[in-house]
């Protein structure tokens, strides 16, 4: 084919894919945008994997796994914990993919739900950021602060895929308070009290036994006493969560999903207060400390659903 031909050709194809796009919010962008949430809990579960089983240094370099590999090395000592880490890293190559596809999916749509778009190039954006954070994390021998950080942020990463989830399936253009005001500042109030119980959550993380490598040192923080301290709030949050339901219980007429997705948050609340209780009484197993992190994750999401439903379309006012 000539130069000629081929300058010709290139206009063409990518004039097929660009009608090939989506112009509405079709099936192609909903499967992505769950696999976009799926993917952003489960590097939650694998980074927790690698922390819980000691691997955190199991590739001691970044961005290659050893000084001389990118992949692990077989038939080394620390053979099990390059696996479970390498895994790790090829997980965030997958949460960047999907992010990506996100992204593109969405690219007719950018000035008709200006929204969506926002929230995906931030996910992209974000998962770039977590790569780097994570070569940080590995270079600073697991500082437990920046590994502290790296898990906030992923949780973040989840709740704007949540909130992703939650825009695509209502219509653009501006929106209204449904509930009471007291009620809107009741939840955020609830929002900040999670916000404070994870933080604590993380600080008791870094103070206990699980640093993700022998080698790596601790916040220099008292553990028991932030066991405490971390349930404090968490307590907190459980009874205003309760607050909550009766509200949009009230209020269900005019925030009809509210009730539902408010007492999804009290449900998982619940099941997080009682793992919490069985690693705090039975030694920190590792297997309740990663479902406890997954579960926080899970919970953030759901409040980002419960906030996004405070406001309706103002043509369904």
């Amino acid at each position: 084919m000539s130069a000629e031909q081929t300058t010709t050709a290139r206009p063409g194809v990518w004039r097929r894919f660009w009608n090939w796009l989506p112009d509405r919010i079709d099936r192609r962008i909903r499967i992505f945008a769950w696999l976009s949430f799926l993917t952003e809990v489960t590097i939650i579960g694998t980074g927790g994997a690698v922390r819980l089983t000691g691997s955190g240094l199991g590739c001691p370099t970044w961005p290659l796994c050893t000084a001389e590999s990118l992949v692990p090395v077989p038939g080394v000592d620390e053979g099990i914990h390059q696996i479970i880490e390498f895994g790790n890293r090829l997980m965030t190559g997958v949460v960047g993919i999907v992010a990506a596809i996100v992204v593109v999916l969405v690219l007719k749509l950018r000035h008709e739900r200006r929204d969506l778009y926002a929230l995906a190039v931030v996910v992209l954006g974000g998962v770039a950021a977590q790569a780097i954070v994570g070569g940080i994390t590995v270079l600073t021998g697991l500082n437990p602060f920046i590994v502290g950080f790296h898990y906030v942020a992923s949780l973040a990463l989840v709740c704007v895929t949540a909130a992703f989830l939650v825009r695509m399936s209502q219509p653009g253009g501006a929106r209204t308070l449904a509930v009471p005001r007291w009620q809107a500042v009741l939840t955020h109030l609830t929002t900040l009290v999670m916000a404070l119980t994870i933080a604590f959550g993380v600080l008791t993380t870094g103070a206990g036994p699980h640093s993700g490598d022998a080698d790596a040192g601790r916040n220099g923080f008292n553990a028991e006493l932030l066991e405490h301290v971390h349930a404090w709030p968490g307590y907190a949050l459980f009874a205003l969560t309760i607050v909550l339901v009766v509200a949009a219980w009230r209020s269900r007429a005019a925030a009809p999903k509210l009730l539902r997705w408010t007492l999804v948050l009290l449900a998982v609340e619940l099941v997080q207060i009682a793992v919490g209780l069985y690693q705090a009484r039975n030694g920190l197993p590792e297997l309740a400390v990663g479902v406890h992190m997954v579960l926080a994750a899970l919970a953030a999401a759901t409040m980002t659903v419960v906030v996004l439903h405070l406001k309706r379309p103002v043509r369904d006012s």
